[in-house]
């Protein structure tokens, strides 16, 4: 499909040309991830969804997309001194994989409340993990700290140009497998992943309708368009892991102009998400992954007389690194 935007790179942080770029730096490393569907899920919300499975992505999410291509985007002397990276999992384990193939050291500042499983990912991966306390500013100040002591390079999690072409490759990928999509649906969080995505397809095609999903716990994008200007919260609490960070400077110009709207849920709805994607696609999402589809169940969505002509619905499932301890204990008692 002919690409027709007129987004530059002197407006954003990225364009179609860097996603373009990250896709062929990264096509050697990530997986191609498939697009299901479901008759049953079609049958509940009257319209077609697609579900692009990011789940199955290396790492276990789409944040390998965006860690590879900035990791693969140094040069050798930055290498050469390691990567550092702050996050609650899903990105630090991406990093940590990149790293690895590129043969360097990864220092990943990790929260003390993050989910057992995604740390396991870390380590896993050879990530050098260095604890934080769970708030934003304390991950933040040790990942700086780090910087200083060896002289590395920051990979951020969201707020980078090459993260957000790295994340835009999804687009690229899904409108090739499915071009009859006219709406996506996206987690929402620091904006990194919706922000190359929205990018991508409103360069591929213009009228496509971009929406993000977010828990109503972490509501602070949704707070941000409303307001027009980046709005943070004193806390979240949602279990949503994964979306409790706030827009930075380079994804909110992005979520502004090219996100036509967020779709806020509450926490029941993205676990009854969940539970419909374990039982009927076959697939298992974490609380973060599920939300698009708790977006497209709601009754803020389906009650919203905008989202009518909404037909053909690409939803993005964008992790599945879920603790299953607990369901594994119920096996054995």
């Amino acid at each position: 499909m002919e690409e027709k935007s007129q987004v530059t790179r002197e407006n954003y942080a990225a364009d179609i040309s860097s996603i373009r770029e990250a896709q062929q730096r990264i096509r050697p490393f990530i997986h191609r991830t498939p697009v299901l569907s479901s008759e049953t899920l079609n049958s509940m919300v009257g319209r077609k969804l697609l579900f692009k499975c990011e789940c199955f992505q290396k790492g276990g999410a789409f944040k390998f997309r965006g860690a590879c291509n900035t990791i693969f985007s140094l040069d050798d002397a930055q290498a050469a001194q390691g990567i550092v990276t702050h996050s609650s999992g899903n990105h630090a384990a991406a990093v940590s994989l990149a790293a690895k193939l590129r043969g360097i050291r990864a220092y990943v500042v990790i929260p003390k409340n993050a989910p057992q499983c995604k740390v396991e990912n870390v380590r896993r991966y050879g990530g050098q993990i260095i604890w934080s306390e769970s708030t934003i500013e304390s991950r933040e100040n040790i990942a700086t700290k780090v910087l200083q002591d060896t002289g590395a390079t920051l990979v951020h999690p969201f707020n980078d140009g090459r993260i957000i072409s790295g994340q835009g490759t999804i687009s690229v990928e899904f409108l090739e497998q499915a071009p009859q999509i006219d709406t996506l649906i996206v987690p929402i969080s620091g904006g990194g992943l919706i922000s190359g995505v929205a990018l991508a397809a409103k360069s591929i095609n213009p009228g496509i309708r971009v929406l993000g999903a977010e828990p109503k716990g972490a509501n602070d994008a949704a707070r941000s368009k409303e307001a027009g200007r980046i709005i943070t919260l004193s806390q979240t609490d949602t279990v949503a892991d994964g979306l409790r960070a706030f827009l930075g400077d380079l994804t909110w110009p992005i979520v502004r102009d090219f996100v036509d709207d967020i779709v806020v849920v509450e926490d029941k709805e993205i676990i009854e998400a969940m539970r419909l994607c374990f039982e009927i696609l076959k697939v298992a999402v974490e609380p973060s992954g599920a939300i698009g589809l708790a977006a497209v169940l709601s009754e803020s969505f389906r009650n919203n007389s905008t989202f009518r002509d909404c037909k053909n619905v690409g939803i993005i499932l964008s992790g599945g690194n879920v603790d299953l301890a607990v369901l594994w204990d119920s096996f054995s008692k």
